[in-house]
């Protein structure tokens, strides 16, 4: 009996080969929590949830710092804390400032001094990497498929050809599919599909940016026009009791006044009584 190895997410056991090669999983594990971008700072994570679009790290920053803004380099928005990305902040402590990309021509490559680091000789930013890397894999994939099903077929022709009697397809060569210029092709069609992709992600992850701050605006908008009406009402309310109290004090004034003149009318008549009676 096949010894059974544990998946990393339900525990439940499996053939080495139902599970995958970096983190161990099951399929059904690996269709409900597939390996996704970082809507922030593009790492690939295993997505926990649907509604779940950014890693743990940037979950943790947003938390601390807030939202992030674009990268002054790579343009990446994951710049929790100034304006730079910590993937760019340690590669210009490390490497020094950025050069252009070969790929993308944006000022966020880092030359790190060692051509094997290089792909292909080029000097490129992390993202373009990333692509151009995951562009070779589809490519070497493809002409795995392709080696495979050419030998299948070749393997078919051969049998054909053996029963018909015909010898004009033992020419035939399966490296001929990978060495024609339609494999060029598609690799160029790929790196630009991919690249396409990243591009409207690039401005989803923008568009998404100014609807945020439109709806900030709007928000402080409507914030101000609050506190404007309630200083207006609180204005006019102070304005109504200053008024009320001045006139109190107005008429209280009168009356005072009117005492006084009562007063000293009943002092100038029992003055002229007094001088009178002898």
């Amino acid at each position: 009996m096949a010894a059974l190895y544990a998946c990393t997410k339900c525990h439940q056991r499996f053939p080495f080969e139902a599970l995958s090669q970096g983190q161990q999983l099951c399929k059904e594990c690996r269709i409900a929590h597939p390996v996704v971008k970082c809507t922030y700072c593009r790492t690939e994570y295993q997505q926990e949830s649907k509604t779940n679009t950014i890693c743990k790290k940037c979950a943790q920053n947003v938390q601390l710092y807030g939202t992030p803004k674009p990268c002054q380099y790579c343009n990446i928005i994951a710049a929790f804390i100034g304006n730079k990305c910590q993937r760019c902040t340690n590669s210009e402590k490390k490497y020094g400032p950025p050069y252009s990309c070969e790929q993308c021509k944006q000022q966020c490559a880092f030359d790190r001094k060692d051509d094997r680091k290089k792909v292909d000789g080029k000097l490129l930013c992390w993202l373009c990497t990333l692509s151009y890397k995951r562009v070779l894999q589809k490519t070497k994939e493809q002409r795995k498929h392709l080696s495979s099903s050419s030998r299948v077929s070749h393997q078919e022709k051969e049998q054909y050809s053996r029963l018909s009697g015909g010898s004009h397809y033992n020419s035939f060569s399966p490296d001929l599919a990978l060495d024609s210029p339609g494999t060029d092709h598609f690799v160029i069609i790929a790196q630009l599909k991919e690249e396409v992709a990243t591009l409207k992600k690039m401005l989803h992850q923008k568009d998404q940016m100014i609807l945020e701050k439109e709806k900030k605006i709007t928000e402080l908008k409507a914030d101000f026009q609050y506190q404007e009406s309630q200083m207006r009402a609180k204005m006019n309310q102070m304005e109504k009791t200053h008024k009320e109290v001045t006139e109190q004090l107005q008429a209280k004034n009168r009356e005072l006044l009117k005492q006084a003149a009562a007063l000293s009318k009943s002092k100038k008549s029992e003055k002229s009584g007094a001088i009178t009676s002898p």
